[in-house]
């Protein structure tokens, strides 16, 4: 036994203890060297049965055999032995309380059977299955009363256990006693059970025709759980029983009660179909659209889709229409709740809404759509967002034909807009516009001057500048072209309309002007589309400036473009005189010497360019080709002013070459590609060994030919 303090020693005391004691002499622990599995592995069942087989007959336990009321007692009492003693050693395990009283059972012995089960029910009274199989034991001796005293004691001490009540009642029942189990019933419903304990005794009411107390237990039912699933029951209760208008009634007052609960979709759908049974086919779907406006988005899922079928089933085109509407809108919900900065999903939920043509729900979606600004201050992400409010501006004004809204659409935009960063010309372009619709003038210049001021742009500016342009503001023009050159002055594109402005109201000098400060500035976006502009203002008129222009440009530039310009020009000028009268270009002599002028400079602007390009870049063979073939064709254009003969030493020779194919980062690769050279009269005078060197070169040619064969 262990010692009275429950301490249970070591087991290196318990060594001591019996080497001291006893004398006795342990075997040491020896260490296991191999731990290695071995070949045939034997299991402990496959031990213990061959230890059974082998057991040698005389030494097993005989077999009693019972003669005499003797050897029966000797042998209930060695059973109640082993019994109590199991019971003593281990009093907790039920098990072998419920085999004693069984096997008592057996034998006969009622009141010993009785004992053991009253023992067993002290030992383990939260246990059910005991209080049940006591119970069943006392029905099968037909004690009923004994039976009773159980179920009133497991009632008593567990009344949360749903089994014992029902298997009470259900003794009652079969017994024929139906007020005693009514009486249980009651007993019962005082603790509040859940469902089925209810509607348990429902049915046991409705066996009986008691379809009055049956329904006085509904309502007290669902005072108990007010929840959804108990109003229907009551009102299928009603329904099946032909009380229409009581049902209709538990219905509405669930409604009433139960509209915020999270299960009232379930509520609705039964109403609905209940009006359906019934056939109030108006009534089912006013159930349907009530649900749908006052449930929330999330719960409202089941709803619809009943919706839906029933319309399909029983309603018209605009029926149909409207719970498709209904449908896509809850969709609708659920992406942009998913991921509201999805403005492709708000653009169709607020089609959705339009093609249904109520106002406020679509002012609704916008005002939600608009909300959700991005949350970064960059131009690539508010691209998407800024159509909403043009949208929405654009739906004011010609959808719900709201003005003020729409003023106060384009106003809210303008100051949300972090202008500082950037800017939208769009939005106040669209601001002044719609402002100019409701003959606002001074509004619409106001918005423009804004813009001007937070957020220049040439967008802006051109449109403010037309707009002024059509209402014939003269000076309100100058002012903006100003304006807008001072903030763009390398703007040739701003210059170009400024002067084409001038030139419209026949301001030649003020062109002028503007054409010189043009030029002069330092830099210019596109400069030459400026020259040839300012060139072509000044040709109809002054061939002189005109020159001087050409020269100046050279000054800048020794373009191939410019030379051919400048040498069609002088091929060109005074053409007009052509279209005299042909006897007055008779009588003038000096005609034919003023186009031998014109030729004559023509011809120097042509050498002009040849001399550049041969002593200044004559790396640029092919641009002094090109020069050489527009003067060809321009002397031939002469006739018989024209001299072709002053080419014939200058123009060059196409050859084909072979150059070394270049990668992309510059290094010269195994392949070769063919190209167009040209040798011109002067480099052969130059080299005087070039014969020899083109010989060279078709040697080598002929070489690599015969190595690749």
């Amino acid at each position: 036994m262990f010692p009275p303090n429950g301490r249970v020693p070591s087991l290196c005391r318990f060594s001591e203890m019996a080497s001291g004691s006893l004398g006795l002499q342990l075997p040491r622990s020896t260490r296991v060297k191999n731990k290695t599995a071995a070949a045939i592995q034997i299991t402990a069942e496959q031990i213990l049965r061959e230890a059974r087989e082998r057991q040698e007959p005389e030494i097993r336990p005989p077999k009693q055999s019972i003669t005499d009321s003797d050897d029966l007692a000797d042998y209930r009492l060695r059973r109640r032995k082993g019994f109590e003693d199991v019971i003593r050693r281990a009093r907790w395990k039920t098990g072998t309380w419920v085999a004693y009283a069984a096997w008592e059972e057996s034998q006969g012995d009622i009141a010993r059977a009785r004992s053991i089960w009253e023992r067993v029910l002290e030992v383990d009274y939260r246990n059910p299955t005991l209080w049940l199989q006591a119970a069943a034991f006392e029905m099968r001796i037909r004690c009923i009363n004994h039976a009773r005293n159980i179920w009133d004691r497991a009632v008593a001490l567990l009344p949360r256990v749903d089994q014992l009540w029902y298997k009470y009642a259900h003794m009652e029942e079969i017994l024929g006693n139906v007020a005693g189990a009514r009486l249980i019933f009651e007993r019962w419903m005082d603790w509040q059970p859940d469902t089925q304990g209810w509607l348990s005794y429902i049915n046991f009411e409705l066996r009986y025709n008691e379809v009055d107390r049956a329904r006085a237990i509904y309502e007290r039912f669902v005072v108990c759980h007010p929840r959804p699933s108990s109003f229907i029951k009551y009102a299928k209760f009603e329904a099946k029983r032909g009380e229409i208008a009581r049902a209709r009634a538990v219905y509405e007052r669930a409604v009433d009660l139960l509209s915020e609960d999270e299960e009232a979709g379930q509520l609705f759908v039964a109403f609905a179909g209940f009006e359906l049974w019934c056939k109030e086919m108006e009534r089912a779907r006013c159930i349907y659209r009530y649900a749908l406006d006052h449930l929330p988005k999330g719960r409202a899922d089941d709803v619809h889709k009943e919706y839906v079928t029933f319309e399909k089933q029983y309603g018209d085109t605009h029926g149909i229409e409207d719970a498709i509407l209904r449908q896509m809108r809850l969709k609708y919900d659920d992406e942009v709740r998913k991921n509201p900065f999805n403005y492709d999903s708000w653009f169709d939920y607020i089609r959705l809404e339009e093609n249904g043509g109520n106002k406020d729900m679509v002012r609704e979606v916008y005002e939600r759509a608009i909300a959700n600004v991005p949350p970064a201050e960059e131009k690539r992400y508010w691209k998407r967002y800024i159509y909403l409010w043009i949208n929405y501006s654009l739906y004011e004004e010609l959808d719900a034909q709201d003005m003020d809204r729409t003023r106060e659409v384009y106003r809210e935009c303008l100051k949300l807009i972090p202008h500082k960063k950037f800017s939208f010309a769009k939005i106040w372009l669209m601001a002044a516009q719609f402002e100019i619709r409701q003959r606002n003038l001074k509004a619409a210049r106001q918005i423009l001057g804004n813009a001007i001021g937070m957020a220049p742009s040439d967008k802006i500016f051109k449109s403010y500048i037309e707009i002024e342009l059509h209402l014939g503001n003269v000076n309100r023009c100058r002012i903006l072209y100003e304006k807008y050159l001072e903030w763009a002055p390398a703007n040739c594109y701003a210059w170009l309309k400024y002067t084409e402005f001038e030139r419209t109201l026949n301001e030649t000098e003020r062109a002028r002007a503007l054409f010189e400060l043009a030029i002069a500035q330092p830099a210019l976006d596109m400069p030459e589309l400026l020259w040839k502009a300012y060139i072509d203002f000044e040709i109809p008129t002054e061939f002189e400036k005109t020159r001087q222009l050409y020269d100046r440009l050279l000054d800048r530039t020794k373009h191939l473009k410019v030379w051919l310009s400048y040498a069609k020009f002088e091929a060109s000028a005074g053409i007009e005189d052509k279209t005299m009268d042909n006897e007055v270009q008779e009588k003038n002599h000096d005609i034919e010497e003023k186009q031998r002028k014109r030729i004559e400079r023509c011809r120097g602007v042509f050498e002009r360019a040849f001399d550049y390009f041969r002593t200044n870049v004559p790396e640029l063979k092919e641009e002094r080709a090109m020069l050489l073939e527009e003067w060809l064709n321009l002397e031939s254009s002469f006739g018989s002013l024209g001299d072709i003969s002053i080419l014939q030493n200058k123009l060059p020779r196409k050859v084909k070459r072979k150059r070394p194919i270049s990668s992309e980062d510059g290094t010269p690769t195994t392949g070769f590609e063919e190209c167009m050279d040209y040798i011109f009269p002067d480099e052969v005078a130059l080299a005087p060994n070039m014969k020899l060197l083109e010989a060279a070169y078709k040697w080598k040619k002929q070489k690599i030919a015969t190595d690749e064969n």
